[in-house]
């Protein structure tokens, strides 16, 4: 007997095509009580089909799923634990891993192709309509959203699962707006029943795997409906689809009254009541009152005084951004000095941090608003000058506008004989209404403003970038907004608390039919004979699309296309004969083209005049969710879930259009293998900070002095122009003094933008200055964790570093004082001496803290050499403090000491390859002294340039003789662990030689240029020859990460076998009479397992192109693997098709990012080993954090910089070490690899082969023999290939002798093959996109001189994960000195001209062979155990 929970039936955060939650009802629908909204002290209600009914009985969730069993591990087997790890292991341990049950998300099936839009406006592309529909549902056009899931059935693509769901969100969306009439319905209403009844018998019962669910639903319809004899008859009818002598729970569909009514209609079923078990309800606690209530009526704790700090000195800034943060932060204002909410009360503080994370748009109209009042009060006129007289005309009118083109829009869906522009408008329509004018007006304003400011007053912004900000922020803004006003608290309440209760019903809900679908096993799928049997009642998976590149290209064309109508700015100048001052409105922003590296794109650019003002006004976006929290974050349990109190924020910081992550990180979240990750974000979070109030005062008074200090740029920076050349008669010399001008422009705006910064960075510590506060945190993709809020975080700069201090302190007992005084010299730059001198340092230089604490601006400045000068002046304060207290093993400290990892990268590589001679570097091994590795590193370059100066006369090495020093060679060492290319290291050093000799070039007669591409290759030699294995070991990620990226799947080969039958099916069909022709026909069901069949636009090219180059395309595996701490990361890195869309402005060629887009195999190879590396330090911060929470110690970390109290130094340095040795005492590098095994089994990989090797003679002659005779083709020969594998495998003793004398590339290679004939995949994939590169910068030169092309621009989003930025290439700087002799004419060469291509007499060819992975190097003998007693690992 199945009996089904409710309990989390569309709760599931899973996530793939399309929202069917029914808490997202439209605006025009009835809200229609479910599962999730349904309260959970609810009784159940069961409908019992069997003769009798049974009483109703406590169940727990396992027993409403119906069986017991442990779930496998893979998305489409969930899997799950019994008893929960808490009790066993502590968070900080390291749980084992089984690699070969890892996450693993199937591919994407490629969509269907592309259709025509119809005279309907209802698109043809898969994800359009989707989306669509979505919105249909959301607005109430369920009419439309009916044809549009027609339309979506008959394009194919969808599961029947998926296709199922979106018939439910139909039927919900229906039996809502039917609910809305009350109980007389119209006969429009009884219309509209009728024709659900017969998408029922026509669509969705002959088609599709119908449910408890979808008999639920039109059961419900019935009820409501019909009436007498035909109300019975379709009783009787649905509940004859219900399996027998089954209990079927649809407590959420129908009432108790209902169900009692259909048990009178047919008295054999019957159904019983029984209640859930309950659990605790843990619900945030209700306030009625309002924040400024609460800070009237609250009795707060009595604070010492302390006077009011002066006003911080405004930047002059004509705009608003400055006022709309001081607004925003102004209800800090309405606390007394000295008071902080600290002691409030829980609910009260969660109050007053709700009204902070408030929706601002309004705030932001209602403002601009006030302005306008307060303008027209005083007497001036809207047409003013400025831009505060400008923005609530902006709006109103801008608002007038998008009204008149929903209006327009409505109009054109009910014209029958639709215009081109009537199409357009109807697929904009349904995302029209699911917002308002006003509220569009104002979003449209408010992002415009802010990415403008970002990219540059005075530069022109891409259109494709603003069009698609534009759609991006109306979006997010309609998602977040606009549903969580339209749902109660205590149904989201409620919705929490049963979540949390169902993780068994989480878990299994994917693990039946609907992937089933996905697996990749070529049997056939089982058709559902819905009159004999019904599909198993697990909840159908959750589909939530979002808005795809299409119609936000067009959505935020139509949002930019009204604005420049609109937008208008009052210029004045003078008449040029009259002298008298002219205004006039000119339009604020203008569309028009700009070239681009010889390319033509479209670019909106600002009026002159509106730049003047915006070049005074730092970024104007909105401020409510960049500001610290007054409260502890809320504990991370979702993707959205976590962090702030009611705006959601992703867990891992990732690009809309970069799914994949986001879809591992959900099912891993869902499995519990986010645990300890959720966990270590939490503790990062609950550390409480305050502001460093003398430190702050002394900030306040040198920034109102106006004058530069430290890194506070001066009001007024004393940058004088240089003199213009006397003569114009020399264009050269006045073309200099043109470029010399913008220099300093471009630099007095730099200055004044970093001011502008800080004034926004110091209002808001002012706003804060007496209040306990918190940063929530998430990820990047790599699982290094960053504070959410922008602009005051402990990750900022030195003086925002210096501003924040712990808010519990603690005394600083035994050994506190000691590592006061060496955190001072540490942030002074004291910090390569021992911990002895260090404190001695301190010891020393007492006087100069005493008067950097009494008199820090008019005394000696001592801090202000420091090398950290706001964090040394801050430790001066808490030093001074110290001393004098009449026992400073008494003081209460709050000061931050930090533990700073040397090198953090080389010293994982080091320990992965076991380098003694590298871990003794970086601190690995104990000594006396800290190591210097960027010194060592500096001194080994310097003796191997004396040799090539000395003994092989190298003119580039004189040249550098006793020029190397750690400075120029610090960064590239640094940087080299994280995949810095020879490219980005030669600018890196030759940046260090401009700056150390800038008659360089002068003195030597060699360009600069040449001299740091030869130190590039000397660092790259120094680093592999001391850390040996560590190369070693970057050498076999780069090429197992080559192999993967050049693999396809089991299930890809098996969609390929598909596209080759079906081909061979139609040739065969073709060279066949009509006659003899037998035609099957195929079930849905099997249509929908074995995956679309229309060949995918790459293939259909095949015809002009190669079919390997086809295959190539199909190369979708990125590069995933999990962390120790078993958070999977995904490499976004793909290569996304272009994509031409028209707008109402222009045609926009953009990138439609895809999950069916093939990897940019290039990044994929280049990011691994620094991402990998990346992983590694972001497991060892957040064991180091749960375990020092798990100790009582306030723990904070900027990477591998990690914080605490003085007083607990010693017991968190025991912490970090602990936690980097449990790392690396396990086999990382040989648990990635079975990973890899196990996730990339049963694939093929495109290796490569030296074409004039013995097998590559024999595989090129076996290839000429067989495509000539045979009709091989490269895909004949892969699928050739994966028999021969097959068969090797079989069980029968004649298959795999059959298989042993096939005759294959692989086959021959494995015979005739040798280490020899093999190019690296890394080494391969690197060579082909130099091809390319070198094929796309011909291509351009032609075009250049052919003429303008349009750009190709990106629709993602423009901000990149810190680290992850590779360097692309410069064609002029492609050559690298990677396996050249250096000699004397090469270089001699140099100096006059760049050296020719590298040209290679390798020629090769590709050969299929099974994915397999190199040996992984030897290790050194260095024991990681050491590290327990080196002082200087971390220090």
């Amino acid at each position: 007997m199945l009996v089904r929970s409710g309990a989390t039936r569309h709760t599931l955060p899973v996530r793939t095509l399309l929202t069917s939650s029914s808490l997202r009802y439209p605006s025009r629908c009835l809200p229609l009580l479910t599962s999730a909204s349904r309260p959970f002290t609810e009784a159940q209600r069961f409908l019992n089909t069997a003769p009798e009914s049974r009483p109703g009985t406590k169940k727990t969730y396992r027993a409403l799923v119906g069986f017991e069993r442990n779930l496998a591990t893979a998305v489409n087997e969930p899997y799950m634990d019994d008893v929960p790890f808490e009790g066993i292991t502590p968070l900080y341990q390291l749980r084992p891993i089984d690699v070969a049950n890892t996450i693993q998300i199937p591919d994407e099936k490629p969509p269907p192709t592309r259709g025509r839009v119809n005279q309907q406006g209802i698109p043809g592309d898969h994800a359009e309509l989707l989306s669509m529909y979505d919105a249909c549902l959301k607005v109430g056009r369920l009419d439309r959203a009916l044809m549009v899931a027609r339309r979506i059935a008959d394009l194919g693509g969808l599961s029947p699962p998926e296709m199922l769901q979106i018939y439910h969100a139909y039927l919900r969306a229906r039996i809502a707006r039917i609910e809305m009439g009350g109980e007389e319905m119209g006969d429009q209403d009884m219309t509209t029943a009728e024709e659900v009844f017969q998408l029922f018998e026509i669509r969705i019962l002959p088609r599709l795997p119908v449910r408890s669910e979808t008999i639920g639903y039109m059961l419900k319809l019935s009820l409501l409906s019909a009436k007498g004899s035909k109300l019975k008859y379709r009783v009787n009818r649905y509940m004859s689809l219900l399996p027998q002598n089954t209990t079927i729970d649809l407590g959420d569909i129908l009432s108790a009254e209902d169900l009692a009514r259909i048990a009178q209609i047919s008295p054999s079923y019957t159904y019983t009541m029984s209640q859930m078990m309950s659990t605790e309800n843990e619900t945030a606690p209700k306030v009625d009152d309002s924040a400024a209530q609460v800070l009237d009526e609250a009795e707060l704790a009595p604070a010492p005084k302390s006077p009011v700090p002066p006003e911080v000195l405004a930047t002059n800034q004509k705009g608003l951004g400055l006022t709309s943060l001081k607004k925003t932060i102004s209800l800090f204002s309405q606390i007394p000095e000295g008071r902080d909410i600290a002691s409030l009360s829980l609910s009260e503080r969660r109050e007053i941090q709700s009204r902070l994370e408030r929706d601002t748009v309004e705030a932001a109209v209602d403002r601009w608003r006030e302005e306008s009042q307060s303008m027209s009060e005083m007497g001036l006129s809207v047409s003013s000058p400025g831009l505060k007289s400008r923005l609530y005309e902006w709006h109103t009118d801008l608002q007038r506008r998008i009204a008149q083109e929903t209006k327009l829009a409505i109009e054109a869906e009910r014209r029958e004989k639709k215009t081109s522009d009537d199409i357009v408008r109807c697929q904009l329509t349904p995302y029209l209404l699911q917002s308002s004018p006003d509220r569009l007006a104002a979003v449209t304003i408010l992002s415009l403003l802010s990415l403008v400011s970002a990219f540059g007053v005075d530069k022109g912004v891409p259109l494709a970038r603003i069009v698609h900000h534009l759609a991006s922020s109306a979006e997010e803004d309609i998602r977040v907004f606009k549903v969580t006003q339209s749902i109660p608290k205590d149904a989201i309440r409620s919705q929490k608390a049963r979540e949390a209760r169902a993780k068994t019903l989480l878990k299994v809900a994917k693990a039946r039919e609907y992937y089933a679908n996905s697996e990749g096993s070529e049997k056939t799928a089982r058709v559902v004979d819905p009159d004999t049997e019904i599909a198993s009642d697990l909840p159908l998976p959750i589909l939530e699309p979002r808005w795809p590149v299409t119609v936000k290209t067009k959505f935020g064309a139509l949002l930019l296309g009204a604005f420049l109508d609109t937008a208008k700015v009052n210029v004045v100048k003078e008449h040029p004969e009259t002298k008298e001052l002219v205004s006039q409105l000119q339009p604020a922003f203008s569309h028009t083209s700009q070239l681009k590296r010889g390319k033509k794109i479209g670019v909106v650019v600002p009026n002159r005049a509106l730049v003047e003002i915006m070049k005074k006004e730092p970024r104007g976006e909105v401020l409510a969710r960049h500001l610290p929290m007054v409260v502890p974050p809320e504990p991370w349990t979702k993707w959205e879930k976590g962090g702030f109190l009611e705006y959601p924020t992703a867990i891992v910081r990732a690009k809309a259009q970069e799914k994949d992550q986001q879809i591992y990180t959900e099912a891993a979240i869902e499995r519990g293998d986010m645990e300890q990750m959720m966990r270590g974000l939490d503790v990062l979070g609950e550390t409480a900070w305050r502001i460093n109030r003398n430190v702050f005062n002394v900030m306040l008074e040198a920034w109102n002095s106006g004058e530069e200090l430290a890194n506070i740029p001066a009001v007024n920076p004393d940058l004088p122009m240089p003199p213009e050349p006397e003569s114009a008669d020399d264009p050269l010399a006045r073309r200099a003094w043109l470029k010399a001008v913008k220099v300093v422009e471009n630099e007095k705006g730099g200055l004044h933008s970093q001011r502008c910064f800080m004034n926004f960075q110091l209002e808001i510590a002012r706003a804060f200055r007496d209040q306990t506060f918190y940063f929530p945190h998430n990820l990047d993709f790599r699982g290094r964790a960053y504070p959410i809020p922008t602009y005051l975080n402990h990750m900022g700069a030195d003086h925002m570093r210096g501003l924040l201090v712990f808010a519990k302190g603690k005394p600083l007992g035994t050994n506190g004082l000691r590592w006061l005084k060496i955190h001072l010299a540490n942030v002074y730059g004291f910090d390569k001496a021992s911990l002895a001198e260090r404190e001695e340092f301190a010891n020393q230089n007492y006087q100069n803290v005493l008067d950097s604490v009494r008199n820090p601006l008019d005394g000696s400045r001592w801090w202000l050499e420091a090398e950290d000068p706001w964090q040394c002046l801050a430790t001066c304060f808490e030093l001074a403090a110290a001393l004098e207290h009449p026992d400073p093993a008494q003081y209460v400290s709050h000061l931050p000491v930090h533990q700073d990892g040397t090198c953090n990268g080389l010293q994982h590589y080091a320990a992965l390859g076991g380098d003694t001679w590298g871990a003794e570097q970086v601190n690995l091994i104990p000594g006396e002294r800290p190591a210097d590795v960027y010194s060592a590193v500096a001194d080994i370059v310097t003796e191997r340039i004396n040799y090539d100066a000395d003994v092989l006369k190298l003119e580039v090495a004189v040249a550098l003789q006793g020029k190397i020093v750690r400075k120029v060679v610090k960064q590239t060492v640094m940087t080299n662990v994280y995949g810095v290319t020879r490219t980005g290291a030669k600018k890196q050093i030759l940046k260090q030689l401009d700056a150390l000799y800038p008659t360089l070039q002068a003195d030597t007669g060699i360009e600069p240029g040449v001299l740091a591409a030869y130190c590039t290759s000397k660092v790259f030699d120094a680093l592999s020859s001391m850390f040996k294995g560590a190369h070693d070991i970057q050498m076999w990620l780069g090429e197992i990460g080559g192999r993967v990226c050049q693999a396809l799947s089991s299930e890809q080969l098996r969609r390929i076998a598909l596209e080759e039958a079906d081909e061979v099916e139609a040739e065969a069909a073709r060279n066949t009479p009509v006659s003899e022709v037998k035609r099957t026909r195929r079930s849905p069901a099997q249509i929908a397992a074995e995956g679309p069949k229309r060949l995918s636009r790459s293939l259909k090219a095949t015809k002009s192109r190669s079919s390997l180059d086809a295959l190539k395309e199909k190369f979708l595996s990125t590069i995933v693997w999990t962390t120790p701490l078993r958070m999977p990361v995904v490499q976004p890195y793909r290569s996304s098709v272009n994509r031409v869309v028209a707008t109402c402005l222009q045609n926009l060629t953009l990138m439609d990012a895809a999950r069916s887009d093939p990897v940019n195999r290039r990044k994929q190879l280049q990011a691994f080993p620094p991402n990998f590396i990346h992983s590694l330090d972001a497991s060892h911060m957040m064991l180091s954090a749960l375990e020092s929470h798990d100790g009582g110690l306030t723990f904070a970390a900027v990477h591998d910089s990690f914080w605490t109290h003085a007083a607990d130094v010693d017991v968190m340095s025991t912490i970090i070490r602990d936690s980097f040795i449990r790392i690396h005492e396990e086999d990382v590098i040989g648990r990635l690899k079975r990973e890899f095994e196990a996730r990339f089994r049963d694939s093929l990989y495109l290796a490569t082969v030296i074409k004039n090797s013995p097998a590559g003679k024999a595989i090129e002659n076996w290839r000429r023999s067989h495509y000539k005779t045979s009709g091989m083709t490269a895909r004949r020969e892969l699928l050739l290939e994966r028999e021969r594998l097959r068969l090797l495998k079989s069980e029968h003793l004649s298959e795999r002798i059959k298989g042993e004398g096939m005759i294959t590339p692989a086959s021959i290679l494995e015979k005739l093959g040798s280490p020899d004939a093999m190019i690296g995949a890394a080494e391969a994939v690197e060579a082909e996109a130099e091809e390319k590169d070198a094929t796309a910068a011909k291509k351009a030169s032609e075009a250049d001189a052919d003429g303008e092309v349009e750009a190709v621009e990106d629709a993602g989003e423009a901000l990149e994960a810190e680290g992850a930025i590779l360097e692309e290439q410069q064609a002029e700087e492609s050559e690298e000195f990677t396996s050249m002799k250096w000699d004397k004419s090469i270089f001699k060469a140099r100096k006059d001209k760049p050296l020719p291509p590298i040209q290679t007499t390798q020629t090769k060819t590709t050969v299929w062979l099974p994915l397999t992975f190199p040996d992984i190097p030897a290790k050194g003998d260095f024991n990681i155990q050491m590290l327990r007693d080196s002082k200087y690992f971390f220090s």
